[in-house]
């Protein structure tokens, strides 16, 4: 066990202290413990090494809103107990925060498992609801569906003990921490970058998972260059609980087998040297990839001021969602597509992107000059922003009190008819 600091994380290790070590990262929602059942068998070979998420677990709750910074602090953990090389297992955002690391530091990346995972998971605008939902109701509504997500019916039903043990994991999660990590998994999109991950992977899925089902696991086996694909039958998301003997001779074929010479022969990790694995459950697909590859980014802006307009319709898609946006654009043409430039550069680029106010400010005075104006439309969709921005349905309502002061009753009576219509909306969780 260990003491956290805010920059690094919980963690745990298990198994003989000269071994190699193997992490095996969770998903949002669970703690190390989704992998209690791996460790008897894995322990045989690697020194076993688990982290919790930011307040997941009792870890602290100091938030993280990135992958990258997720990253950052389980380096900064291993740097601070002396580990250099590793191989890591991950599932859904443990198996991003492998990407993350495959990515940008291949260097420590012996081999790597990427477990019910994605290159990006769903859209944005799903998080970020998400993310309201938890605001607004607690972790409540979430812990009760949890299980219909991670498990298949069939395992829920003859497994209450499980089925509870998953609701009150997320029940006892802190709040802050979950909405930051629904942040972080809603700007994680490494599609274009797939084909740089140079270390032997496992990509292995649940046959019934609708989260990040078989699609999303041939999308990263078509993109990395030494990826194989496992599809594990009868699970769902959290194929680790609940076909842990599968998963754990999976994990152990591959890990035996991909285990890479370290590049820097000082750090003292060992590689176990075994016979080649027989084919897992099925071979890389030799076909073109089934799910589209994200296109190469766009060349870096000449030397001089950036163009706005890029960081404009980033921001743009963060604060209003990609649904609204994407309407937004597609109904522009001739007469219409200047002005949706315009706002989009100037409005999102220029004003919203500058450091004077934060996101929840903005949220405030730009609710507060639509019911002066009378903006009724445009209300409607900066509410729905305003929560996307961390603004609580009580903090609304003062903002409009507030508007009824200065801007009149009659304007405010309107304002509150529509927020209230678009904050039940917004907060109620789905059944």
């Amino acid at each position: 066990m260990s003491e956290t600091p805010s920059n690094t994380l919980q963690y745990r290790f298990d198994g003989p202290e000269e071994a190699p070590v193997l992490i095996l990262g969770p998903s949002l929602g669970t703690t190390w413990h989704m992998w209690d059942r791996q460790i008897p068998e894995l322990v045989r070979q690697w020194r076993v090494f688990r982290f919790d998420l930011p307040g997941h677990g009792g870890a602290p709750a100091h938030p993280a809103d990135s992958v990258a910074e997720l990253s950052a602090r389980l380096l900064a953990t291993l740097d601070a107990v002396g580990v250099q090389r590793f191989g890591y297992a991950g599932c859904a955002l443990g198996g991003a925060i492998g990407m993350e690391l495959a990515l940008r530091h291949p260097e420590r990346t012996a081999s790597l498992a990427l477990v019910a995972t994605s290159p990006r998971f769903g859209t944005a605008d799903e998080f970020r609801q998400r993310g309201v939902i938890v605001r607004t109701n607690g972790l409540d509504p979430i812990a009760r569906t949890s299980p219909d997500r991670w498990f298949t019916g069939g395992f829920a039903a003859a497994q209450p003990a499980i089925t509870e043990w998953a609701v009150q994991m997320v029940r006892t999660t802190d709040p802050g921490c979950y909405i930051a990590a629904c942040e972080a998994l809603a700007g994680f999109d490494v599609r274009s970058e797939l084909g740089r991950i140079g270390v032997p992977t496992l990509v292995l899925v649940g046959s019934d998972d609708q989260v990040t089902g078989p699609a999303e696991a041939r999308t990263l086996v078509a993109g990395i260059p030494d990826a194989r694909l496992a599809v594990v039958p009868g699970a769902s998301h959290l194929v680790p609980v609940e076909q842990p003997a599968a998963v754990t001779d999976l994990l152990v074929r591959h890990f035996s087998s991909a285990w890479q010479p370290a590049i820097d022969s000082t750090t003292g990790q060992m590689a176990i040297v075994a016979a080649p694995a027989k084919p897992v459950l099925a071979a890389a697909p030799q076909a073109a990839p089934i799910a589209e590859i994200a296109p190469p980014a766009a060349p870096a802006q000449p030397p001089g001021r950036p163009d706005a307009y890029e960081a404009g319709l980033k921001i743009r898609r963060e604060v209003l969602g990609d649904a609204h946006v994407d309407r937004a654009l597609a109904q522009s043409d001739d007469f219409s597509g200047d002005f949706q430039e315009f706002i989009t550069r100037y409005a999102w680029g220029e004003i919203w992107d500058r450091p004077g106010l934060d996101r929840r400010a903005r949220s405030c005075v730009t609710l507060t000059a639509l019911v002066a104006g009378g903006h009724l439309d445009e209300l409607a969709f900066h509410t729905r922003a305003a929560l996307r921005n961390g603004l609580t349905p009580d903090e609304i309502k003062e903002v409009l009190l507030q508007a009824a002061v200065y801007c009149g009753v009659p304007a405010a009576n309107s304002a509150f008819r529509v927020a209230q219509q678009v904050v039940r909306e917004e907060t109620t969780p789905a059944e």
